[in-house]
């Protein structure tokens, strides 16, 4: 495990999207995993800029989101979807044809529905490069506490944590998604490389117990101390619990003398 400290959540994202041009770079039919909310949008902001300003081709690029709510059409303002529009694919030249984001407004067999998006990612040839965020609760994709380290593609019910945490992005009168369909902490594990980013004083404890903690399903994220190319990108805030700071930037200066391609 690799963990960048940055001052700040702009420099977070720049760095975050270095990491993710370098792997295009490198391999320009990256199979790229894709994670949501505030804290990835300086990343996708600076990954529009390097399309623009550098070329940066995502043509080839095939990508799976981790997760959508239920219940949520594509074009709802919340919806996954729909941030995903915004903030990158309409941005890039990422094909139409190589998007996959979990389908919120399917009904039915949803075993049968997340089994298929697991099926889809198998075919591709699994996940090279998966982001991920943190939930206040430890969670990464919609896998709450008590989820399986094995788990799969599901359907799973919101802690009310989660719940309360979403509700500044709906309207007063708007019913909230109680669930969502999520890759596993399974499926996450079968990704070559994981990057995980965090932002913000809100972040401190999970990050703590996700790099220092012990391995429990109590802290979902806990899991990526099994994996053995994962990379924390945090600012100092999200970093403010850790009890071995100054270890990990040794390590990470002295990694970035030896080998500077390592991200």
């Amino acid at each position: 495990m690799l963990l960048v400290l940055k001052p700040n959540s702009e420099e977070l994202g720049r760095e975050a999207a270095r990491v993710v041009a370098n792997a295009i770079r490198r391999n320009p039919f990256l199979r790229l995993g894709l994670a949501t909310g505030s804290t990835m949008l300086g990343m996708y902001r600076e990954l529009v800029r390097l399309h623009r300003e550098e070329r940066l081709d995502f043509s080839r690029v095939v990508t799976f989101n981790l997760d959508e709510y239920l219940g949520l059409a594509s074009n709802h303002p919340q919806s996954f979807h729909h941030f995903m529009q915004q903030n990158f694919f309409a941005q890039v030249n990422v094909a139409p044809g190589n998007i996959h984001i979990p389908d919120g407004s399917v009904k039915g067999d949803y075993r049968q529905y997340c089994a298929s998006y697991e099926e889809t990612i198998r075919k591709a040839g699994g996940i090279d490069l998966q982001i991920l965020g943190i939930g206040r609760n430890g969670h990464v994709g919609f896998n709450e506490p008590t989820s399986s380290l094995g788990s799969r593609t599901r359907l799973k019910v919101l802690s009310k944590e989660t719940i309360e945490d979403n509700r500044k992005f709906f309207a007063a009168d708007e019913e909230i998604p109680q669930c969502a369909i999520t890759m596993g902490i399974g499926t996450i594990l079968e990704a070559k490389r994981i990057l995980l980013l965090a932002s913000g004083p809100s972040k401190a404890t999970a990050v703590a117990n996700a790099i220092e903690g012990p391995l429990t399903a109590s802290v979902t994220a806990s899991a990526l101390q099994l994996h053995g190319e994962v990379t924390f990108i945090i600012d100092r805030e999200a970093g403010a619990q850790l009890k071995q700071q100054e270890y990990y930037q040794r390590v990470l200066e002295m990694t970035n003398i030896l080998t500077p391609e390592r991200l």
